[in-house]
C-alpha cells in the first residue's frame, strides 16, 4: 500500500507539471512488448515515428499532451510482424499471372490456365502453384494436353516451390531446347526418349530466359499489390529473398517518395557481378530499406526431389538431388562476402546441402562472431550436423512442415525425418530462430506461421497430436521469432522488433490475444490496424 501511495503521489505531482506535446498515445491496451524480459504494458507514446515511452495508461496520460489518443479498449497489441524469408515482389507479380495453387489434379490446372487465357489473352502464359504431391496421382505432369490447348502460345507454369516448371512445346521450341540439351544443376525430365516438359532447378533458366521480363510499370504495380496484402495481415517488414539491382532501385525510389510504406530487408540475388557491385558500393541503409545481404542457392526443393541429400531418396533409389550452384562458386561467393560487411543467406534444404554450406561458412568465417550468416530453410539436418549451427543463424518457415508432412517421410524415410523441420533443435543450438513463410510458396498469413510453429498442425487439425511435437516452439519463442529475432537476423534489433523506447513505432492491433486464445483459433485472428512509423496504414 505504501508503494502504491508513493506512486500515486508522484503521478499527481508530475501532473502539475507541463505535459510534453507529442504526436499520439496508445492507451488501455494489452501490449506484449517483446522486450528482453517479455514484459507487458498498457500504453505507449509516439513522436516523429518512434516510441518515446512505454508504461501504464495512467503514467502515459499524465506525462503527455498528444495530438491523437488511440484508446484500444483492452485489445492486444504486438510489434509489427517481420517475415524473415519471403518473395515480396514475387507475390505481387503472381497477382498478374495464372494461379494454380490448391489444385487437386492436373485437369484443374489446365482449366485454370484456360480460364486465365480466355480473360487475359496474353502472348506468353506464366503462372505458379501446382504441386503433384497434392494430387491422387503423385507424378509430375507432362505437356501433351498443354500442347493441344495452346499449340502456338508458349506456356510455363512453375511448381509451388519455384524449383520446377512445366513448359509446353511452343515454349520449349522458343527456348531452343531439345532432347540433347545438357542439364546443369538440375534435371530435364524425359520419358521414352522424349521431353515431358518438366524442368527442375538449374535447367529452368533455359525457359525463364525467354519469358518476357516485367516492365517497370508492372514491377511498381506488383510491389504495391504485395504491400496491400502484407499490411492487411500485420506485416511491417519483409525480407525479400533474392532481388535484382534494378528492382532494389525501384523499391528505394518508391519508398523515398512515400509510395511504398513497407520496410524491406533486401537480399541481393547472388552473382559475381552483383557481389562485386554491392560489396564495393557498401551497405545501403535507410529507414525503410536495408541492403546488406546476398541470397545464394545451394540446392533445390524436397517436393521436386531436387534437395541435395547425403544418401539416396527413400522413394527414388540412386537419386540424390543436386547442388544448383557449383561447389566452387559457392566457395568463391562465400570468400568474397566474408571479406565484406555483407551477410550470406543460403537456401539449403537437403542434409547434404546444409552440410556443405555449414562447412563452407565455418571455413571462410574462421571463427568470426556476430556475422549472422543465415541458412535459409535448414530443412533436413543430419543429426551429427546440428552443432554447426552454434554460429550460424537458422531462418525457417513453420508452414513448410505442415505442408510437407503428408509426403516428406516417403521422400527421406523414418530416420532422416527426425532431423527435418527441427525448429526447437535449431533454436536450442543457436539460441534464436528467424521465422518466415517463403510466400508465395506458402500463404502470406503470419497467423498460419504462428499456428504451425506452436501446434504443428494444418487447418484440418491434422495430425491430431501434432507433427513431431518435440520440435514445436512455445508461443513466446514463436512471437520472438516473428519479431525481435527476425529483426536480429537483419541486424535491426536496435530499431524494431519490440515495443521499446527509441524504436520505430511499427505495431499491430489484433481482435484476439494470440498468446492466450485456444490454439485452433490462432489462424483466424484478424489484424484490425497496422502502423508503420506511427502511421496507420490499415
Amino acid at each position: 500500500m505504501k508503494k502504491l501511495a508513493i506512486l500515486i503521489l508522484s503521478i499527481l505531482i508530475s501532473s502539475c507539471e507541463k505535459k510534453e506535446a507529442i504526436d499520439s498515445i496508445i492507451i488501455n491496451a494489452n501490449i506484449y512488448t517483446v522486450n528482453q524480459n517479455f514484459d507487458k504494458a498498457e500504453a505507449f507514446a509516439i513522436n516523429k515515428g518512434k516510441i518515446v515511452d512505454v508504461g501504464s495508461t495512467l503514467e502515459i496520460q499524465v506525462k503527455y499532451a498528444p495530438t491523437f489518443i488511440n484508446d484500444v479498449k483492452g485489445k492486444t497489441i504486438l510489434p509489427g510482424f517481420i517475415d524473415a524469408h519471403c518473395h515480396f515482389l514475387g507475390l505481387g507479380l503472381q497477382q498478374q499471372k495464372v494461379d494454380v495453387s490448391g489444385t487437386k489434379n492436373f485437369e484443374e490446372v489446365l482449366s485454370k490456365i484456360s480460364q486465365f487465357q480466355k480473360k487475359n489473352n496474353v502472348s506468353f502464359i506464366t503462372g505458379r502453384g501446382w504441386d503433384q504431391n497434392d494430387w491422387e496421382t503423385k507424378e509430375f505432369p507432362t505437356k501433351e494436353k498443354l500442347d493441344e490447348l495452346f499449340p502456338k502460345t508458349p506456356v510455363a507454369i512453375s511448381r509451388i516451390d519455384g524449383h520446377a516448371l512445366l513448359a509446353n512445346q511452343a515454349a520449349i521450341d522458343l527456348a531452343g531446347v531439345t532432347v540433347n540439351t545438357k542439364a546443369e544443376g538440375g534435371y530435364i525430365l524425359k520419358e521414352n526418349g522424349k521431353l515431358t516438359g518438366v524442368f527442375i532447378d538449374g535447367p529452368m533458366e533455359l525457359i525463364e530466359a525467354i519469358i518476357p521480363k516485367p516492365s517497370k510499370k508492372e514491377i511498381v504495380k506488383a510491389l504495391k499489390d504485395a504491400e496491400k496484402i502484407c499490411i492487411d495481415l500485420g506485416l511491417t517488414t519483409v525480407d525479400d529473398a533474392g532481388l535484382s539491382k534494378e528492382t532494389i532501385e525501384i523499391i528505394d525510389s518508391l519508398q523515398q517518395t512515400g509510395e511504398l510504406k513497407m520496410r524491406i530487408y533486401a537480399m541481393v540475388s547472388a552473382s559475381n557481378a552483383n557481389i562485386d557491385y554491392f560489396t564495393k558500393k557498401g551497405i545501403l541503409k535507410t529507414d525503410r530499406l536495408n541492403v546488406r545481404s546476398f541470397k545464394v542457392y545451394a540446392d533445390g526443393a524436397l517436393g521436386s526431389r531436387g534437395a541435395a541429400m547425403k544418401q539416396s531418396y527413400s522413394d527414388k533409389h540412386n537419386h540424390f538431388g543436386a547442388l544448383v550452384t557449383p561447389l566452387e562458386d559457392l566457395g568463391r561467393y562465400a570468400e568474397k562476402i566474408a571479406a565484406s560487411d555483407f551477410q550470406m543467406n543460403t537456401h539449403a534444404i537437403g542434409d547434404s546441402a546444409n552440410f556443405v554450406m555449414l562447412k563452407t561458412y565455418k571455413k571462410v568465417l574462421k571463427g568470426k562472431k556476430d556475422r549472422r550468416w543465415r541458412i535459409e530453410h535448414a530443412q533436413i539436418i543430419d543429426k551429427s550436423d546440428f552443432s554447426y549451427f552454434n554460429n550460424i543463424l537458422p531462418s525457417v518457415q513453420p508452414t513448410h512442415a505442415t505442408s510437407d508432412m503428408y509426403w516428406a517421410e516417403d521422400r527421406i524415410g523414418a530416420d532422416r525425418i527426425k532431423g527435418a523441420y527441427a525448429f526447437k533443435d535449431l533454436l536450442n543450438t543457436y539460441g534464436k530462430v528467424a521465422l518466415g513463410t517463403d510466400f508465395p510458396v506458402e500463404k502470406v498469413s503470419p497467423f498460419l506461421t504462428f499456428y504451425a510453429a506452436v501446434a504443428r498442425k494444418d487447418l484440418n487439425n491434422y495430425p491430431e497430436n501434432g507433427f513431431q511435437m518435440e520440435n514445436a516452439l512455445t508461443r513466446e519463442e514463436t512471437l520472438k521469432g516473428m519479431t525481435i529475432w527476425a529483426a536480429y537476423s537483419n541486424f535491426e534489433e536496435m530499431e524494431k522488433g519490440s515495443i521499446e523506447i527509441g524504436k520505430m513505432a511499427d505495431f499491430i492491433i489484433l481482435n484476439k490475444d494470440i498468446m492466450t486464445v485456444t490454439a485452433e483459433k490462432i489462424p483466424y485472428i484478424q489484424v484490425e490496424e497496422t502502423f508503420i512509423g506511427g502511421e496507420r496504414v490499415k
